[in-house]
């Protein structure tokens, strides 16, 4: 790691597959380090929007942490910021998590000892994160982390409650059995706050300012309600801070490298405020999972379990919410849809009705068919044609096997198809008993005893045939059976035709 402290990445994204990798190894060289690895852990994390000024904000914490005992821990005015990788423009600058390499040792007011964390997020929702890579970040730093930093700017939006039920929701999933809340402290960080003479900046300002975005009334939507009563059901702890815009320097100057200097004065006031008090010895919250504290050396394993999870198959995809919306919206077509087709051919041959010639129901069926597809395809739906497409495939697919299904009932109603087997064997019986005694009768009895063995075997067959349609036992045998009666009675049914076609031949030629 060298002996230079900064940061180091532990979990990697990678833009092409949308996989997540942790750096087992570069993980353990911080939390294994013999001064920290049995302290329990205070882990805070930073995380919100790409290009919102997480890794900013995680320096001034990073110049406090090592001049705690100076008032005058913010610097000299001409002092560049340094630590974690930041810059002004558009563009993210980190990818997937950092932690930085130096465990922070803290002495609280009883005596004992914490080790403190300081974890940056990279940003959701740039253009090259997908929503499962933002939801697994943030699900991630959330789970890890004793006190979630959640950065937005100028505003708590709708969208970024729903964002936030999202991740929370996602990162729920991947915990065992959870018999309590499943995360510790949530803050808004609200940057660029404009609206100081509503709501004052700092804590006391953000926690009235909270109280009304969080606050669950009755005239509400059920959505909005929802979505609040998840967060409140989330976190131990939550609260937020107001903190104005660091002024137009930091935002627009190329040349700005963290000099205070260039910092608006009220903004350094309210960093003044916010810094030591979240980083207050007595306010550092330990890592707990189900009530237990967690060493350095106990995060490391949490680390490794849950990567594991988010690399594996078990979790839902987490989608956005038009891509949500446009499937629920498809499948409610296809399910009315295929409803409809059910029901119509429910009318024509389901039930109790009586059985239909297999031509007339093919027709229906066609019919019924087209109706349904027509049906699927007026239905105002989202997502695009392409989208729509394959669940008018799914539909085509589930359709084709309903019609396979009442092709089948229908034809079990034919009385003739159910007594086919013991009525051709019953005939075979007669014949060959009137074979046999026709045999004897002209002379022949070595063909008659093979004619009466013959009738043997086709009565055992047919009393075999009676008891498994009785027990519902050897149904292999059965089919074997009902196989070869078909044959029998289909080679019957040719020869017949045959002899009907010669004597209509013979017919006509005697009339010309």
């Amino acid at each position: 790691m060298g002996s230079e402290p900064g940061p180091v990445q532990i979990i990697t994204v990678s833009k092409d597959s949308h996989s997540f990798d942790l750096d087992t190894k570069a993980l353990a060289q911080i939390l294994l380090s013999p001064r920290v690895r049995d302290k329990h852990v205070v882990v805070l994390s930073v995380a919100g929007a790409f290009r919102k000024g997480k890794s900013f904000l995680l320096d001034f914490m990073l110049r406090y942490m090592y001049r705690k005992g100076d008032e005058d821990w913010l610097g000299r005015d001409d002092e560049p910021l340094t630590g974690f990788s930041w810059r002004g423009g558009s563009e993210p600058e980190t990818t997937g998590i950092q932690l930085w390499s130096e465990v922070f040792l803290v002495k609280k007011s009883n005596g004992t000892e914490v080790a403190v964390v300081l974890m940056d997020t990279q940003g959701a929702f740039d253009d090259q994160s997908t929503v499962k890579d933002c939801a697994t970040i943030f699900a991630l730093s959330t789970m890890t982390s004793s006190i979630q930093l959640y950065n937005l700017s100028q505003n708590i939006q709708e969208d970024d409650l729903q964002q936030l039920q999202l991740f929370t929701e996602y990162g729920r999933l991947a915990m065992d059995e959870i018999f309590q809340k499943p995360f510790q402290s949530l803050m808004f960080l609200i940057r660029d706050w404009s609206f100081p003479y509503e709501y004052k900046y700092g804590f006391k300002g953000g926690s009235e300012f909270l109280d009304k975005r969080l606050q669950v009334k009755e005239a509400q939507h059920e959505e909005l309600q929802t979505v609040r009563e998840h967060i409140h059901s989330c976190f131990t702890k939550i609260s937020c801070f107001l903190l104005p815009h660091p002024g137009l320097k930091v935002a627009t100057s190329p040349s700005f490298k963290g000099q205070l200097q260039d910092v608006a004065p009220e903004f350094k006031e309210q960093l003044q405020s916010l810094i030591p008090k979240l980083l207050d010895p007595d306010s550092l919250a330990e890592k707990e999972i189900n009530g237990n504290k967690v060493t350095c050396r106990g995060l490391l394993e949490f680390f490794k379990a849950y990567i594991k999870i988010y690399q594996g198959e078990d979790l839902p995809q987490p989608k956005s919410m038009l891509l949500a919306t446009a499937e629920a919206n498809n499948l409610a077509a296809v399910a009315a849809a295929k409803d409809q087709y059910y029901k119509n051919m429910e009318k024509v041959c389901g039930g109790d009705l009586p059985y239909v010639a297999p031509d007339s129901l093919e027709e229906k069926h066609h019919f019924h068919f087209r109706e349904a597809l027509h049906s699927f395809s007026s239905t105002k739906k989202m997502g695009g044609q392409e989208f729509c497409d394959r669940y008018q495939a799914k539909l085509v697919k589930d359709m084709e096997e309903m019609w396979q299904s009442f092709s089948k009932h229908n034809e079990s109603k034919n009385l003739f198809s159910a007594f086919r087997t013991p009525a051709v064997l019953f005939v075979l019986v007669c014949l060959l008993y009137v074979l046999s005694g026709l045999l004897i009768f002209i002379g022949l009895p070595f063909f008659a005893m093979i004619s009466d063995c013959t009738l043997g075997v086709v009565m055992m067959a047919m009393l075999t045939w009676a008891f498994i349609r009785y027990s519902g036992r050897y149904r292999n045998v059965g089919g074997a059976i009902d196989q070869a009666a078909g044959i029998v009675l289909e080679q019957a049914t040719e020869m017949l035709n045959k002899s009907r076609g010669t004597n209509v031949g013979e017919v006509k030629k005697k009339t010309s």
